[in-house]
């Protein structure tokens, strides 16, 4: 390799990603961060990433938190990607401490829409945007998870839906609203149709994950293993150059999203996951056992559960303001 920044490196980087069967935007993501680390150091060729290994990554790190600002999360991704790039493709052990400046943790109180603000949403939106919205609100899903849903996931005889490998590649088992059942039955006529249509004309695959396209090889034609959210036309997998109708893209619904809180006139930031805080808090309002609203969410631990409580503390810590007992 002549340079650092030639496709060559980052041809490693995808193969060794893609043998370990990593998702495309976690491939996409890394690149991105592994370019940007040898442009800050202006490393020209692949001999000088072996050069103080632990002292660039400390530098572009800090640089990060300081120059920067980015947030933590984002700050722990590129570390994240530079381990990957040093350990898994360079086969170069980082020996030495890294001890990179940290991007300060903010805690953000989470925006909440009320009942009558949903109420005003819902009805502005149309068609798969408006029964994903539907979900991330009535079964506190996150988008990426809504759009990932599959027919076998959705259990209309129980009312429940199972998130497969959700946040932490965990599974989890929600709730599933009962005026949701005719909609998404209808809904999935539709997308059946669609299917058959796809068989007939030689298509018809969806994608699966390395292990269980191994484990059942004729699955990815079943409707079962479908998308419940399938995109609008068929698209070539960019990792296998397969034809398949992949699921519907997440932005397609927060553009949707954005319009109908336009049109309502709310001037709250709402967001897709403005919905799932706010499945959450209206659950804590109705009295519902936080240990059970941490089981919906999927979360790993009550604290991070326990931020909706900011809701039922209402006027500050429940303290109601002085200006109300004034006759004014």
């Amino acid at each position: 390799m002549s340079s650092a920044k030639s496709p060559s490196l980052l041809e490693d980087v995808r193969r060794i990603m893609r043998l370990k069967h990593y998702s495309l935007h976690t491939e996409r993501s890394y690149c991105d961060w592994i370019k940007q680390f040898i442009k800050f150091h202006r490393m020209q060729d692949r001999q000088t990433l072996f050069e103080e290994s632990e002292g660039k990554i400390e530098a572009f790190l800090s640089h990060l938190a300081i120059e920067r600002k980015v947030a933590a999360s984002t700050q722990n991704q590129a570390m994240n990607a530079l381990i990957f790039l040093y350990k898994q493709v360079l086969s170069q052990p980082l020996e030495k401490r890294i001890d990179a400046i940290r991007s300060n943790t903010h805690r953000h109180i989470p925006v909440v829409l009320s009942v009558e603000e949903v109420k005003q949403i819902l009805p502005r939106l149309e068609g798969a945007a408006q029964l994903v919205v539907k979900l991330l609100y009535g079964s506190g899903l996150r988008i990426s998870e809504a759009v990932r849903l599959r027919v076998q996931d959705v259990d209309f005889g129980y009312k429940q839906i199972t998130v497969r490998s959700g946040k932490g590649d965990k599974d989890r088992v929600t709730t599933f609203a009962a005026t949701m059942v005719p909609l998404l039955q209808n809904h999935l006529d539709t997308v059946k149709a669609v299917h058959q249509q796809d068989l007939a004309a030689g298509f018809g695959a969806v994608y699966l994950p390395f292990a269980l396209a191994k484990k059942y090889p004729n699955a990815e034609w079943e409707w079962g293993w479908q998308y419940v959210f399938p995109a609008r036309s068929l698209s070539v997998d960019p990792l296998s150059g397969a034809t398949r109708r992949h699921h519907l893209d997440q932005s397609v619904i927060n553009k949707a999203i954005r319009a109908a809180v336009r049109q309502a006139g709310i001037s709250k930031r709402v967001s897709a996951h403005t919905f799932r805080h706010s499945f959450a808090t209206h659950l804590l309002q109705r009295g519902t056992d936080i240990r059970t609203i941490l089981a919906l969410l999927g979360h790993s631990d009550l604290e991070t559960t326990m931020i909706y409580t900011h809701v039922l503390n209402q006027g500050g810590q429940g303290v109601v303001s002085p200006l109300d007992d004034l006759a004014l």
